[in-house]
């Protein structure tokens, strides 16, 4: 039993009990949570407080008692410094174990409901290179874990990731284990020679510097587009960097890798973000292609596209297995995006209606039903709620299936309710966010019963986890 000493700043003998959300780890104390980074379930540790709120203390690990039988050795040099494989120090099993409890809890426990069948999750063959997309920032100052002796002030530029909980600081990544090794080859080609022509990298506090960001996107073919964001324009500096890159990886042979595209933006405003600046085309295709099951699909550089393209023709399949399409239905699409699903979907309906908020979404999404030579998909840009009213589904017609797959808030409560009032057989809920999920999930029962359900794993060594719904009306 865990003992608290004096004013709680550290707890001795914590015994972590369960997995947790936000890749946190949980024990309890005099009946309060403790989340604790980094633990696994069936660790005893000494934890230091690092928060106390009212209902629940977040902890750091400061000694080990007993180590999980869950634990393996993480693969990667920056476990805990870059935040993003937070569950890699879990053996891949337990993983998936432990992100299908996570989807069961909140579905009984936030949705309050007890009975549905729950399908075991879709694992992941390849759990590591399994992304098709990387971003890395520039910064004129690293963040690094041990400092030079003799130079303690010195910091070498970086190319990497956000430092978690500290935006500003970025973390140089020599590698990064979940996307194929080529794009380690190209990042680092990039900042050396960036470093050895002396061009400045970006300062996210001062807003200065050339070098901003680099995007790295590749397809199952091999096939590999490199965007380079640059603060402001300089002619003679952008071409000699997308020259190097061409020369480097576009005019070269690199085994089955290719780079097919080169593309560049000039990004002068405040944040990151590439959504509203113009591209330029410097070499190579304007864009890329994948195939899931028949249908192909055209992958801009800046277009939504599922990360993990294995994965997502499993999560596809789910859900139009879900769907139990016949050919006859009227489906609608809620959160299109770029029209993946609706367009994976439409073989099996009569016609599928999208709605999306991007309207750059909704072009790709009609150039992809050009593509595939689709002509029963219709798709429309706009608010969700905005566009979801009794005088649309009036007009189009009442769905006979409903798929929805809403960004990780879930759904606003006028949808649910416009999804209420149109009452479709069946509801496909797919989502990133089990949480939000099951809070629509109670909304939802009013009319509905939740069937089952279908946790995938997109994500392995990460504590994202998706899942698919099926609800069908009383």
């Amino acid at each position: 039993m865990a003992r608290r000493q004096k004013l709680a700043k550290f707890i001795e003998k914590l015994e972590i009990t369960s997995a947790g959300a936000e890749g946190h780890s949980i024990g309890r104390v005099d009946n309060q949570v403790v989340f604790v980074k980094y633990a696994a379930p069936g660790d005893v540790v000494d934890v230091r407080v690092v928060q106390k709120k009212k209902k629940f203390m977040e902890g750091q690990i400061v000694r080990f008692h007993e180590k999980s039988k869950s634990r393996i050795e993480p693969f990667c040099e920056y476990f805990t410094l870059c935040g993003g494989c937070k569950w890699q120090h879990l053996s891949y099993q337990d993983q998936l174990a432990f992100k299908q409890q996570q989807v069961i809890d909140a579905m009984q426990r936030l949705g309050g409901i007890e009975e549905f069948q729950v399908l075991p999750i879709a694992g992941c063959e390849q759990t590591q290179g399994y992304r098709n997309k990387l971003e890395l920032t520039f910064s004129e100052k690293s963040w690094v874990a041990h400092f030079d002796k003799e130079n303690p002030t010195e910091k070498p530029p970086a190319l990497g990731f956000h430092m978690p909980g500290q935006f500003s600081k970025i973390l140089d990544i020599e590698k990064c284990h979940l996307m194929p090794d080529f794009v380690n080859q190209i990042q680092r080609s990039l900042k050396d020679f960036c470093v050895k022509q002396g061009y400045s990298f970006h300062d996210i506090q001062l807003h200065e510097g050339l070098m901003r960001t680099a995007m790295f996107r590749c397809n199952s073919k091999n096939e590999w587009m490199v965007l380079v964001s640059f603060y402001y324009r300089d002619e003679e500096a952008i071409s000699a960097v997308m020259n190097h890159l061409k020369s480097t990886f576009m005019d070269s042979q690199h085994g089955d890798n290719k780079l097919v595209s080169l593309v560049y933006v000039v990004n002068p405003k405040m944040n990151d973000s590439l959504q509203g600046t113009e591209v330029d085309y410097f070499a190579g295709d304007a864009y890329l292609t994948e195939t899931l099951g028949d249908k192909k699909y055209k992958i801009q550089p800046l277009s939504f596209f599922q990360t993990n393209s294995a994965q997502a023709k499993v999560l596809y399949d789910i859900t139009r297995d879900f769907a139990g399409l016949t050919g006859t239905e009227l489906v609608y699409d809620l959160y299109t995006g770029t029209g993946s699903i609706a367009l994976y979907v439409s073989d099996k309906a009569k016609k599928v209606v999208g709605i999306e908020y991007v309207e750059a979404a909704i072009e790709d999404a009609k150039v992809n039903s050009q593509w595939n030579s689709v002509e029963n998909c219709e798709f429309f840009a706009g608010d969700m709620k905005d566009i979801l009213t009794s005088e649309f589904i009036a007009h189009h017609g009442k769905p006979d299936v409903i798929i929805t797959d809403p960004p990780r808030e879930g759904m606003h409560p006028d949808v649910v309710n416009r999804i209420l009032e149109s009452e479709p057989n069946r509801i496909v809920y797919v989502s990133c966010n089990p949480a939000t999920q099951a809070r629509d999930a109670k909304l939802l029962s009013e009319k509905y019963r939740l069937v089952k359900i279908q946790p995938v794993d997109m994500f392995p060594h990460t504590h994202h986890v998706e899942n698919v719904a099926l609800f069908e009306r009383l």
